[in-house]
């Protein structure tokens, strides 16, 4: 599967953002990578170069591809509402994203490997595909068997899911419940969604 596995504070520093979490790495030197470091003279970026900057920031975040990244925006621009805060809803909703908030899993990226390798379970049943779009009402759990993986246990014991508003987490039976579409003032991350609308209308 096509992910991006190439050094995480590099790429957190070139978008500006510590997108993958908590980085020393990131926090000792916040300005983007190259040969001469940060006494290099920077030429001013385009009003091109911060949108894009802004979409390949989401995309990255999340863990998106190109085509699916596209995909969504398309499906967000065709609903009613703000283009933008639709866009991060349904990033909100996939399946992946919803095993990392609910602390089944440190990280987007452990979580897609959980998804993958069949540890999680949505109403019940074993999926593996972590682009899935999670409904209101849907209820995602750790597979029976799976509960006492070290990886997951560690997770939860450091996890606060009872901050997500939008989930209704239960320790004891390690499931959740995605109860709605979180509006855009409770989503933590730091994208300015209008700048990839702007984007993708030229």
């Amino acid at each position: 599967m096509a992910r991006y596995t190439g050094p995480k504070t590099k790429k957190a520093r070139a978008l500006g953002e510590a997108i993958y979490g908590p980085d020393r790495g990131f926090e000792k030197r916040k300005y983007p990578p190259g040969q001469h470091g940060n006494g290099r003279r920077r030429k001013q970026k385009s009003n091109y170069a911060i949108q894009l900057m802004e979409k390949q920031k989401a995309k990255y975040t999340y863990g998106v591809l190109e085509r699916q990244f596209r995909n969504l925006f398309e499906k967000a621009n065709s609903k009613l509402g703000v283009t933008g805060e639709i866009l991060l809803q349904l990033l909100e909703a996939r399946l992946d994203n919803n095993v990392f908030r609910m602390g089944i899993a440190p990280t987007r990226r452990a979580a897609r490997q959980l998804v993958t390798h069949k540890h999680i379970t949505v109403n019940g049943v074993v999926t593996n595909i972590p682009s899935m779009s999670l409904k209101v009402g849907d209820v995602v759990a750790v597979r029976g068997k799976s509960q006492n993986l070290e990886v997951i246990r560690n997770s939860m014991g450091a996890s606060d899911a009872k901050k997500w508003g939008w989930i209704q987490w239960n320790p004891d039976r390690q499931e959740g419940t995605f109860l709605e579409y979180p509006e855009r003032s409770k989503i933590p991350e730091l994208i300015n969604e209008q700048l990839i609308v702007e984007l993708y209308s030229k």
